[in-house]
Parts: structure tokens; C-alpha cells; sequence
């Protein structure tokens, strides 16, 4: 999987005084960039080919400032004409965070969906995780 530290600002807590579960959602997208560099290498926004159909997270513990988090990404399942991303946001050794987005391969021209290039697959094989087998650390 691959990583991204983010370091938790006092702006993204709540009235109770951790991380506000909105935050999660944003932090989880920021990781995603590993994802839409190998599925999309020159990023542009002309020929974007991804469109989010679903995303979940489940808040297993509370996050806190003061100590960075690691959010880690890596991809699920890769089907005909969609992709779902794993990711875990884990903060002092503890499993905080789990989430998936399931993103559909689209164009935006045609507005249909597409059958994911083998490129793309190739480029995102490295990524493909079982889900919960880096809970242990």
C-alpha cells in the first residue's frame, strides 16, 4: 500500500475536541493521488477518465491533533468498468479509519462508462491489497 502522512490542523476538529469525522473524506482523497497518477499519468481535467460512484468510511477510533496520521491506499478490486480503492488511516499504531471509493472508468464525452484500458491495469497491479492484512501493525 502506499503511504501519505498528514499532519492533523486544530481546524479540522470538532466541538468535542478530535478530528471531525468530515475530515476523514478529505484526507482519503488527498491519499488517492497514487491511484490517479497511475490511472491517469498527466492528471489533466480535459480527458479526466474517473467518476465516483461510492465511497464509505467506517470511524473505528478517535483521531487526535498532536500526532500525525499515516493514511494508507491501495486498490481492492479492479473490475470491467470500475476500480475500488482501499485505504486506512492509522494514527500511534492504532487502526483509526477505514475506507472504500468505488470509482467507475467514465466518459465524460459520451457519458457512459468504459471498460478500464489494460494499461491502466497493469499501471494499478502493484496496489492490489487485501483488506484489514496491515491491521496487525
Amino acid at each position: 500500500m502506499e503511504e501519505m502522512t498528514i499532519r492533523p490542523r486544530f481546524s479540522e476538529t470538532d466541538a468535542l475536541g478530535h478530528i471531525s469525522n468530515t475530515t476523514l473524506p478529505v484526507w482519503f482523497e488527498a491519499a488517492r493521488t497514487c491511484i490517479f497518477e497511475r490511472v491517469h499519468p498527466a492528471l489533466t481535467f480535459d480527458d479526466w477518465p474517473l467518476i465516483v460512484a461510492r465511497f464509505e468510511v467506517d470511524l473505528k477510533s478517535q483521531l487526535f491533533v498532536g500526532s500525525d496520521v499515516t493514511v494508507r491506499t491501495g486498490v481492492e478490486k479492479i473490475g470491467n468498468r470500475s476500480l475500488t480503492v482501499y485505504q486506512e488511516a492509522w494514527q500511534k499504531g492504532v487502526l483509526a479509519a477505514r475506507g472504500r471509493t468505488v470509482f467507475v472508468y467514465f466518459d465524460y464525452g459520451e457519458q457512459r462508462s468504459r471498460r478500464i484500458p489494460d494499461a491502466v491495469r497493469e499501471r494499478l497491479s502493484d496496489l492490489l491489497v487485501k483488506p484489514g492484512q496491515g491491521e496487525s501493525t
